[in-house]
Parts: C-alpha cells; sequence; structure tokens
C-alpha cells in the first residue's frame, strides 16, 4: 500500500529534522522535491485519481512541499548557526598563538652603541630640545646673524628666532653654562633640515660630544675618536684626520675610516678612494667658550658629531638612508 502525502509529509519533516549536516539536509531536499523525488513522483500519479479528487490531492501535495522546503531552509540556517558558534569558541587543546617579538629599530642599536661605548670612556648622556632658540643653535655656537656658515645648514624656522634644531650642538652651551670645568658629554637626539635624497632625509639623528678640561689637547680628541672607531667596527679599521672647517671648533676635522666594505682597495661605495667620511670634529672655538664664561687661558676642549644614519648605514652595509623610515618589515626584520 502506498503512502498518502500526509504520511510522506511527517516522515519528511522527521528526517529533516533529525539532519545534523548540511550535506544530509541537501540529500533530504533531493530526496523528496528532486525531479525523482517523492514529492514529486506524488504530483504525477494525481493524474490518475478520480477527477473529483485531483484538485484536493494536488492542492494537499503543494502544501506538503512547500512545507518541506521551509523545513530544508530552517535546518540550513541551524546548521550554520551552529557551526559559526564553534568556530568562535575557544578550543583550549589548541596550541597557543605566539606573538611576534618585537626588536630595536637598527638606529635605536647604534645610537644605544654609539652612547654605550662613549659612557665606557667616561662620557655623560644629555639631551636638549628639539625646538630650539637661534641664540643657542646659531650664536652659543660662534655662528652670528648673517654669518655664512649658517647657509651650510637648510633650517626649517617656527619663527624669526626659534627653529628646529639643525645639530645636537645646542646642548653644548646649555650644559657649560650651567656647569664648571671639567665637562664630558654626550648629546643623542633628532635633528631637522630642508633636505631629502638617497643620503639625506629632513629628519634624522645626530650624536655630538664634547669635552672641556685643562690641558685637553688635539691628541686627546684623536686618542678618543681611535678608541671610538675601534669598538665600532673593529681593531683593524685605519682612520685619518681631514683638516675642515667649523664656526665652533679651530682647528677642525673631519674623520674618514678606511672602507669597512672593500678595506681601503676602492669600491663602489668608497668612490674608489678607499675612505668612508664618518663624523666632523676640532678643538671648541675659545669664543664659544667665551660665550659661556669659561676661562680660556685655562680651559681647552675638543667636541665632534656624526650622523647615526651614516653609521648605521656603513655598519650594516645600506646604500639608501630612506629604507629606514619606510617602515618595511621585511627590511627591518634582518636586524
Amino acid at each position: 500500500m502506498e503512502p498518502t502525502i500526509d504520511q510522506i509529509c511527517v516522515a519528511a519533516l522527521k528526517e529533516v529534522e533529525a539532519a545534523t549536516t548540511s550535506d544530509a539536509v541537501q540529500e533530504l531536499n533531493t530526496k523528496y522535491l528532486g525531479r525523482k523525488g517523492v514529492i514529486t513522483q506524488f504530483l504525477r500519479s494525481v493524474a490518475l485519481l478520480p477527477p473529483e479528487e485531483r484538485p484536493a490531492a494536488g492542492r494537499r501535495a503543494n502544501q506538503v512541499k512547500q512545507q518541506i522546503e521551509a523545513a530544508c531552509q530552517a535546518a540550513m540556517a541551524r546548521i550554520e548557526s551552529a557551526a559559526a558558534e564553534r568556530k568562535d569558541a575557544i578550543d583550549v587543546s589548541l596550541p597557543g598563538r605566539k606573538t611576534a617579538p618585537g626588536a630595536l629599530h637598527p638606529l635605536t642599536q647604534i645610537a644605544y652603541r654609539i652612547c654605550d661605548i662613549f659612557t665606557r670612556m667616561g662620557f655623560e648622556v644629555v639631551e636638549g630640545p628639539e625646538v630650539e632658540s637661534d641664540y643657542y643653535n646659531f650664536e652659543a655656537l660662534n655662528i652670528p646673524k648673517n654669518h655664512p656658515a649658517r647657509d651650510m645648514q637648510d633650517t626649517f624656522y617656527v619663527s624669526e628666532d626659534i627653529v628646529l634644531r639643525t645639530h645636537t650642538s645646542p646642548t653644548q652651551p646649555r650644559v657649560m653654562e650651567k656647569r664648571r670645568p671639567p665637562v664630558r658629554i654626550i648629546a643623542p637626539g633628532k635633528v631637522y633640515r630642508c633636505d631629502s635624497d638617497i643620503t639625506h632625509t629632513p629628519m634624522f639623528h645626530q650624536v655630538e660630544g664634547l669635552l672641556v678640561d685643562e690641558k685637553v689637547s688635539f691628541g686627546d680628541l684623536k686618542g678618543t675618536l681611535t678608541e671610538f672607531v675601534h669598538q665600532m667596527f673593529d681593531p683593524q679599521t685605519r682612520l685619518r684626520f681631514r683638516p675642515s672647517f667649523f664656526p665652533f671648533t679651530e682647528p677642525s676635522a673631519e674623520v674618514d675610516i678606511q672602507c669597512v666594505i672593500c678595506r681601503g682597495k676602492g669600491c663602489r661605495v668608497c668612490k674608489q678612494t678607499g675612505w668612508l667620511e664618518i663624523l666632523g670634529s676640532g678643538m671648541v672655538h675659545p669664543a664659544v667658550l667665551e660665550n659661556v664664561g669659561y676661562d680660556t687661558t685655562r680651559y681647552t676642549g675638543f667636541a665632534f658629531g656624526m650622523g647615526v644614519e651614516r653609521i648605521t648605514m656603513l655598519k650594516f652595509g645600506v646604500d639608501d638612508i630612506r629604507k629606514y623610515f619606510e617602515n618595511d618589515l621585511r627590511f627591518l626584520r634582518q636586524f
């Protein structure tokens, strides 16, 4: 005896309700509503019924079809919702997700290294403001208004008498005004100049050094910087002092080191010279000492300044300074 449409409806709804996977629901949908499904076959058999029974049987079959369709849709929604809840739940049996460890930026690493070398020599680390007065940035360092040396530094002016410091040298007169010799300091920090290319950026980092005491000579400067170079690079690295000009030192010298890439043989990095410039230095100009009230017949001193980016580029063999500021993790992870 063939099942009635009501019996088919009850059986179908029970099976759909019991389904626990989307595949099972899809199979039931095909079983009952597909082209060869139970409901489809029943509708085809309606034509065999007596004429007076056909309308009622057809309407009932269509009602059952709609009920099964709605039940299948509800079952699919129920199963998907349960799957989403399971996905959001915490599975304590899974291994923990490791957080990628951070690291110091290469510029920070080298800045710390520079400070560490000089503090072991007895220097004290001091800091000054990045927004500086024209007096400390220029005049106290023997660079009065309209002095040609101001053209050496492309300055960001906040106002007529306020600038973004162009070097960390203003820290030197600020400290000397408050202390009597001996003074032995280094001043790391950010500085700003209107310049931007593969070897310059508008903001960069410097470390200035100052030593003032009785009987300080150029030989002391040379010995200090030689020790610094040997500790920063290696004891085999040679260096040389070339005469130069800085308004706040006299005599002045730029310091070159033997090319760390070719060891003095000549290469593209050193432009075939075998040497690389790393810093400027000299004996503190008497005018700078007089500006802070030091007795120039009793005290002398030396000063030096270096760009952290320059040292970092040489230390790590990087040829474009802009890479340090692009925040490309593929580049930064190498350090």
